[in-house]
């Protein structure tokens, strides 16, 4: 019998109550599968520490038995041309040019550049680069195809300009290779001594066979399986820039000239894409523009890359903004997806009485366990907010590190967390078929990190009971649902929204509530969301960051694309990998991305700690310091005996580990800051932030360095405000300790109770002679 496997996803992560979610599944084995709502409320299955993994079943109609089938994913990015005039069903003579700079060009496999090519019948035209890493010009018949093949390989990283020209009169098939590196666009430099050139002439046996319903594609090739129906296959690896194609020859001093930076000549040109033009103050969308005689719409499939510097990059400017003539580079990665695009397998109506909050479709096939069971996850806001509290669920992050496979290729994991990952049959499964693409964390097969990620895919760590195996514990949204629990057993009456709830309406999405609680790890967020919440404490809400490492990188949702997120990970902070010079810019809105320390936002001047360390095997209680008792803020720890609070949670035993955040004068945070509690005795397992050093020295670790402690802090702002931060990951999961009375339930349960309340906080206040005394 075949192996039952069932994956989905949602079109939205955020539904209001009365809307509509499309449900998209993708199952092996099984042409049924059975069907369940569920309202999720605990996300963990530790019973020892915890009231294990809990879900309530809710009557709906789409309960019961769907449909499903096998559904294919197209991996890569690539440009696809509309012709529907088949101005580039070019029968005869033809040349074509490009800059090409490959990452992968030995990579053992066919790579496209461009061309009108049909993989499995062997007809059209194409320049690419064959699996020896040699750039090729073939054309087929359906029968035979003929090659042309350069002497020289191509050398990875290193900008050439390349191309072909054929007369179809004569069969003389001419390839055209010069390299055009600089002191700066390649990854070797001028000094060294290799031969980029090759021209290589031969002589086809026939022209070319073009079949109408074949598409012009840059960066790949036409495909069909018996199946799934066509698919683009024949991937490139690197960026391209500029390329067009002629229906006449070109001489070797037109290449020449293009060669030099002259355009094309327009006599004969059919399509010339300008890589470098559509440059705005806010980026760059996913339309390429064709400057020739037919402006032949073109456009990007699963992100291809932009805002990336070009052939003729000198180094002086690090912005698009500044010479997008120099930023025409398009990078291309074989294994990315940002849609699966798989058809819609159930559409189902939100109901409008169903409460505010986390919700899954559980998917089940065969023995309805592992890879036979799926969460489709997705988060209920109400038409009109009711409630005073708000919990704003942190999305982005989710996007950031959706199938992260950090424990399979990352060698850093097990010196970082001091033990060895335990695997999951669904981590296993994700890894073999990367069809449900990578997080942020993740680098592409030819080593560039991956900076568009997406909710169109199954994301196999947004679903409950899920288990990082780096780390043996729940991360971002299985963390998150101890926290969602703690609202459930306190009664709160609470609203669910998302980050790109956030994102999308700014401040009125936060200005009904009096209190806002975040995830535990809100490390992603975009400049919208970072101003809402600002603006949010300023006007007078009450924010509670319920997390460590948050509001660090700077992003932005596509504004062509919702789904998708775009991160860069620059030259400071704790990475997965560094984008290269020139490219630290997103191309969806122009600007700089990285640390939002780096763009003088630091996080300390918002939630008034900041990241400072990270752990992965064990977490440590906090100790209340001297503020804890001063007459503004000793109701905060109200019912907490002794001084230590948090020894004891789901997250290693603690609730100050895993990534903590500490009070810094000097990064803007307050100076009326009160600091309630701070962890100590860390392990030597916790490192300093690498965006704290200046200059690496021995001790910058848990045991020796004073600066490494998670702070938990208060303080009050304008009408009203104020901020309470945890300072921790591990906080949140220390909550539901004790039967959810432990000392983090009792401090939290006091902050959140006077936060909800309208007019002054709790805590006497200093008289007009108490303030002059002092």
């Amino acid at each position: 019998m075949a192996e039952q496997k069932i994956f989905g996803y949602a079109d939205r992560l955020s539904v209001k109550q009365g809307g509509r979610l499309a449900i998209h599944v993708n199952c092996d084995g099984a042409s049924e599968a059975e069907a369940q709502l569920v309202r999720l409320i605990h996300g963990d299955s530790n019973t020892e520490a915890g009231p294990g993994y809990v879900e309530e079943e809710i009557a709906h109609p789409a309960n019961g038995r769907w449909a499903v089938k096998k559904q294919f994913t197209q991996l890569g990015s690539f440009l696809t041309v509309e012709d529907p005039a088949l101005h580039l069903k070019l029968d005869g003579t033809l040349s074509m040019m490009a800059f090409i700079w490959p990452s992968m060009p030995k990579h053992g496999v066919r790579q496209t550049i461009m061309g009108r090519w049909d993989t499995l019948t062997n007809e059209g035209f194409a320049l690419g680069i064959n699996p020896d890493g040699y750039l090729e010009f073939w054309v087929g018949n359906g029968r035979d195809v003929d090659y042309v093949t350069a002497e020289m390989p191509l050398i990875r990283h290193v900008w050439y300009l390349v191309g072909v020209s054929y007369d179809a009169a004569t069969g003389a098939a001419t390839i055209y290779q010069e390299g055009v590196l600089n002191r700066y666009n390649s990854l070797i430099g001028t000094t060294t001594p290799y031969d980029f050139s090759s021209h290589v002439q031969t002589r086809f046996r026939f022209a070319q066979l073009n079949r109408p319903d074949v598409p012009f594609l840059i960066g790949g090739a036409r495909d069909n399986h018996a199946l799934r129906g066509d698919f683009v296959s024949d991937l490139y690896a690197g960026k391209i820039d500029r390329p067009f194609i002629s229906e006449r020859v070109l001489t070797r001093a037109e290449m020449d000239a293009v060669k030099a930076g002259h355009l094309p000549p327009a006599d004969g040109l059919m399509a010339y894409w300008d890589t470098a033009a559509g440059y705005t103050d806010d980026g760059i969308g996913h339309d390429v523009i064709d400057t020739g005689p037919w402006r032949l719409p073109t456009r990007g499939v699963n992100h291809p890359v932009r805002g990336m510097t070009g052939w003729n990059w000198t180094g002086r400017n690090d912005c698009f903004r500044l010479a997008p003539h120099e930023f025409g580079g398009i990078e291309f990665h074989p294994d990315t997806v940002t849609d699966c695009g798989w058809e819609v397998t159930k559409t189902v109506e939100i109901p409008a009485t169903l409460k505010s909050g986390v919700y899954a479709f559980r998917l089940r096939v065969g023995p309805g366990r592992g890879i036979a069971e799926d969460y489709v996850v997705f988060f209920v806001r109400q038409a009109k907010p009711t409630a005073r509290l708000c919990f704003l669920v942190p999305t982005a992050s989710y996007l950031a590190y959706a199938n992260e496979t950090l424990a399979f290729d990352a060698q850093i994991v097990q010196p970082m967390t001091g033990q060895p990952p335990i695997i999951s049959d669904v981590e296993i499964e994700t890894y073999e078929h990367r069809e449900y693409g990578l997080s942020t964390y993740n680098s592409y097969e030819d080593g560039a990190g991956v900076c568009f990620t997406s909710w169109k895919r199954p994301i196999i760590n947004m679903r409950p009971k899920f288990r990082n195996s780096w780390m043996g514990t729940p991360w971002q949204f299985p963390a998150d649902l101890s926290i969602v629990a703690w609202i459930e057993h306190c009664g709160y009456d609470c609203d669910f929204i998302t980050d790109d709830d956030l994102h999308n309406e700014g401040l009125d999405a936060l200005k009904p509530y009096n209190c806002v609680l975040t995830g535990t790890h809100p490390e992603y967020v975009s400049e919208r969301m970072l101003d809402a919440q600002e603006d949010y404490v300023a006007q007078g809400g009450r924010l509670v960051y319920m997390g460590g490492n948050g509001y660090y990188w700077c992003v932005n949702f596509d504004p062509e694309e919702p789904a998708c997120m775009e991160v860069r990970k620059l030259d400071s902070g704790m990475r997965a990998w560094a984008a290269k010079p020139g490219e630290h810019y997103l191309q969806t809105n122009g600007s700089k991305s990285g640390l939002w320390r780096n763009r003088g936002r630091a996080p300390q001047k918002l939630v008034g700690v900041g990241m400072i360390s990270e752990g992965f095997e064990t977490s440590a209680p906090f100790r209340r310091m001297p503020d804890s008792w001063h007459r503004t803020v000793s109701w905060i720890t109200e019912g907490v005996e002794g001084e230590l609070i948090g020894d004891e949670g789901l997250a290693y035993g603690g609730a100050a580990g895993i990534e903590i955040d500490r009070y810094d004068l000097s990064l803007g945070t307050p100076p009326h800051t009160k600091i309630i509690a701070s962890s100590g005795g860390h392990t030597d397992n916790y490192v300093l932030a690498t965006e704290e050093i200046l200059y690496a020295y021995a001790g910058m670790v848990g045991t020796l360095d004073y600066r490494i402690r998670a702070d938990m802090i208060y303080y009050t702002s304008w009408n009203h405000g104020a901020v309470f931060s945890t300072g921790s990951i591990a906080f949140g999961q220390a909550l539901p300790a004790k039967g959810f009375a432990g000392t983090t339930s009792k401090v939290l349960r006091n902050v959140v109770d006077a936060f909800l309340k309208d007019g002054p906080l709790p805590g006497r206040q200093w008289t007009l002679e108490e303030k002059q005394w002092r």
